[in-house]
């Protein structure tokens, strides 16, 4: 996976300097970026300040490791068959909202 060049701290920065009135062309030149770049962290972080920018990262790391195990249930299904229930050795609540809703999706008990 390609690692990022500029944190969410960096990001948030350049994009509260072009806030600010400087223009594109002279952040993209400051910074060593596209001018691309810079629009594409506007419409991903504008707005945002440095915490709620972690916060989506983290989300997005989440979600990427949710779909990642729903792809291999799913396999796990088409090869084996449908389980008739899912046990949790550490109980409820250690159970994700995310794995309760693929086994109500799939009429697993």
């Amino acid at each position: 996976m390609k690692r990022a060049r500029f944190t969410e701290e960096q990001i948030i920065a350049v994009l509260r300097e072009h806030e600010a009135g400087a223009k594109t062309a002279d952040l993209a030149r400051k910074h060593g970026i596209a001018e691309a770049a810079l629009y594409n962290w506007k419409a991903r972080y504008g707005g945002m300040d440095v915490s709620e920018a972690k916060r989506l990262k983290q989300l997005e790391d989440e979600n990427a490791k949710l779909k990642k195990l729903l792809a291999e249930l799913t396999v796990l299904i088409e090869r084996r068959g449908k389980p008739g229930m899912i046990v949790s050795d550490h109980g409820t609540e250690f159970t994700s909202n995310a794995m309760l809703a693929w086994a109500q999706e799939n009429r697993v008990t």
